[in-house]
């Protein structure tokens, strides 16, 4: 550093004793939700690809729809919750609660009409379609439970005052 340089890093104002701490957002509290969407997100995609080559070896096509079935309803119903919650975070708890009462509604109507739909067809395996829910919902949420247990996050914000100004 020469003179100069060391002269103006000398001469910036130095800051008050009495200023207004900054508004600090603190830690990001939803970086766990995005964590546990992008491994369930990877989950699924890991589960759809599997149980659509295991169906296919052992029940043929209607195996592999009944896989690629199983897997957007049962990974479909767990993704959508953390998504909504995800998208809601920052919310007040009223709101968070009513939206995801009302997303979880929706999903109950979305599944019972996917069933009615489904009900009358036969090209799909309906055990594939059942066994492939059942991974879904377990394993998609064994992998967000996991990343949101494995964030680091704090639970309490540090107080910006001395113990004199509190």
């Amino acid at each position: 550093m020469n003179n100069a340089e060391q002269r103006a890093s000398d001469s910036s104002p130095a800051p008050k004793d009495n200023a207004a701490p900054r508004d600090t957002a603190g830690p990001d509290q939803t970086a766990a939700l995005r964590t546990a969407v992008r491994h369930g997100v990877l989950g699924l995609v890991v589960l759809t690809a599997l149980a659509a080559g295991v169906s296919a070896l052992f029940l043929g096509l209607p195996g592999v729809w009944g896989a690629l079935l199983g897997a957007a309803v049962g990974g479909g119903f767990v993704l959508f919750t953390a998504v909504v919650v995800l998208a809601t975070a920052r919310s007040e708890p009223s709101t968070l609660a009513a939206v995801l009462l009302g997303s979880w509604l929706l999903k109950l109507i979305l599944a019972i009409i996917v069933m009615v739909v489904l009900r009358g067809m036969d090209f799909y395996s309906r055990g594939a379609f059942v066994a492939v829910i059942a991974l879904a919902v377990v394993g998609l949420l064994a992998l967000e439970t996991r990343a949101v247990l494995g964030a680091k996050m704090t639970y309490v914000q540090p107080s910006t005052q001395g113990p004199a100004q509190l």
